[in-house]
């Protein structure tokens, strides 16, 4: 069963991760987007980790509820709503459990997915963080390493899609040959998950 400190640590796992990866992730970001992907999930995520220090919630739902609230409040364009919905969404679905099992964490995720297809208008293909968080979430059932793998292989999956939603969308064909920044992020926090599992 995973608590509340489960996800504390996979929250601090990716906020890890992303400080390290931040300059990968504008740097993917620039030639499609706003060239500010990784500064502003850097920003998002270490308001998170300072929140959950500040205030540790004690169930599983209620630290992916106030991670989700942090970034919906502190990271501009459009990947503050994206990943806050995502974490958000996923909390509230586990509700007020103080434990879960990884199959209400799979669950819960994939109603987290869902929201943010519906909140962006993106499907599998369209070049987003949904070619990774999918895959991930399809393989979740199997185990984190294989989540982790699964959206790994969906985020370079991107590179010779031509975005059809998103910031990227707007540069049209030159966005084929470019891995998506959404979903290469997507893969770090998938990714983190792993290692808070210990796989």
């Amino acid at each position: 069963m995973l608590d509340a400190d489960f996800f504390r640590r996979w929250m601090t796992a990716t906020t890890a991760s992303v400080d390290r990866e931040a300059e990968r992730l504008t740097a993917l970001d620039s030639p499609i987007g706003d060239a500010d992907h990784g500064s502003n999930l850097q920003r998002g995520f270490t308001a998170v980790a300072a929140a959950l220090e500040k205030e540790a919630p004690g169930t599983p739902g209620g630290v992916l509820t106030l991670a989700g609230r942090q970034l919906i409040s502190t990271v501009g364009g459009a990947s503050g709503p994206l990943y806050g919905t995502l974490l958000r969404r996923t909390g509230k679905t586990l509700g007020d459990a103080g434990e879960v099992s990884a199959e209400q964490l799979t669950e819960a995720l994939r109603t987290g997915v869902d929201a943010v297809m519906t909140l962006g208008g993106a499907a599998p293909g369209d070049a987003t963080m949904i070619d990774a968080l999918v895959p991930a979430v399809d393989a979740l059932g199997d185990s984190f390493a294989a989540a982790r793998t699964a959206a790994e292989e969906g985020a370079v999956a991107t590179t010779p899609m031509q975005a059809r939603k998103g910031r990227a969308s707007y540069v049209g064909e030159r966005s084929i040959g470019h891995q998506d920044p959404g979903a290469t992020s997507s893969a770090l926090l998938i990714a983190a998950l792993a290692e808070a599992a210990g796989e």
